[in-house]
């Protein structure tokens, strides 16, 4: 079935069925599900070209692709980009990748721009002083971010999780089961979800009036091998009496790593040592599935990637307007990696002199 068909059956003009199909937000909603219902029913598809022309637009969006020999591409970023594809498919929008080096990344923008080969692009990985928000606004290139910058704080829309209030409740869960020696090992601090969360640390410690000398920090690439690493500098030779009794892990992939280091050197969770960590629902890696279920904060990196989507589509066709900065709720789900204290579950008891005094 072609447009003037499609146009003839619903009795609608061929614009205002072209509009429906674009997302336009002068078309009510009524007669836009009328119209994809009936385009889906019929196996209408709209001719890519004719729509660029009809529209002005490339039916497309865009991402700026990190790459170089000191870029590696996580599986976290494998899984987001899986659920924005399923939702680009849906809304039968086009993916571009540009890839770029760091350092030529403000070129590949301005490439974009001048090509105008694609509609809007997404941000993604924020820095803590971000510089490609007034990079893309002044190139007049729609965007949305995924995540959000310390600096600048307001005047951009953006997609979030609250990465402060997930590691508050699992800082607070550890300190109500007793611990007062806390190790963080964090994501890379240049990157604003890390300070975040680093932030959410800090503030139930000082709640439960402990110093930030309660706690130990770590910052590195979120992968198995650094969370080896830094749990063997923390555990191998250190005091039973004055080591960590809780970690805090900011990702699943750096908990492989920790998990591997505690079972080297025979330390039982959550006997010896609780855990909690960051869960980004990757199909293949479940926190259930450990030898002893992980304790994590929890929230779809997939579905953060649907919705990335869904909204930038959205701010290109108008039906989303102005600054609106979204952040998802994380849930704190408690299995057995998390258990008292070994000092609250075992206190040191009296001598037998000390009891008779």
């Amino acid at each position: 079935m072609n447009l003037k068909q499609l146009s003839e059956l619903l009795e609608l003009s061929q614009t205002t069925i072209s509009r429906a199909l674009n997302g336009y937000p002068e078309v009510g909603e009524r007669t836009r599900r009328r119209v994809l219902e009936a385009a889906h029913r019929h196996g209408y598809k709209p001719n890519s070209n004719a729509r660029k022309l009809a529209t002005g637009r490339a039916g497309s969006i865009g991402y700026v692709l990190p790459v170089g020999r000191n870029v590696d591409l996580d599986p976290h970023f494998v899984e987001f980009l899986s659920g924005l594809g399923e939702h680009a498919l849906s809304r039968d929008v086009d993916l571009s990748l540009t890839p770029a080096v760091l350092e030529r990344e403000s070129e590949a923008y301005r490439r974009i721009a001048s090509s105008r080969s694609v509609d809007g692009v997404y941000l993604s990985s924020m820095r803590n002083d971000e510089q490609r928000i007034a990079l893309v606004r002044s190139l007049g290139i729609p965007f949305l971010a995924h995540g959000r910058a310390l600096q600048p704080t307001v005047g951009y829309a953006f997609l979030d999780i609250d990465n402060e209030g997930a590691f508050y409740n699992a800082t607070r869960l550890l300190l109500q089961l007793g611990h007062k020696r806390l190790a963080f090992i964090n994501g890379d601090t240049d990157f604003s979800f890390a300070v975040h969360r680093l932030d959410g640390v800090r503030r139930a410690l000082r709640e439960h009036g402990l110093p930030d000398s309660a706690l130990v920090q770590h910052s590195a690439a979120m992968n198995e091998e650094n969370g080896y690493r830094l749990a063997m500098a923390l555990f191998r030779d250190a005091d039973p009496d004055t080591r960590p009794t809780g970690v805090l892990s900011a990702s699943m992939f750096t908990t492989l790593g920790i998990v591997r280091a505690f079972n080297q050197l025979g330390l039982r969770m959550p006997d010896d040592v609780s855990i909690i960590t960051h869960d980004d629902v990757f199909p293949f890696l479940k926190p259930e599935s450990f030898t002893v279920p992980l304790t994590t904060t929890r929230s779809s990196i997939r579905a953060a990637g649907a919705r990335v989507c869904e909204r930038l589509v959205d701010i290109i066709s108008g039906v989303e307007t102005g600054a609106v900065q979204e952040v998802w709720p994380v849930e704190l789900i408690v299995r057995a990696s998390t258990g008292p204290a070994p000092a609250a579950k075992n206190p040191t008891r009296k001598r037998p002199a000390e009891a008779a005094e």
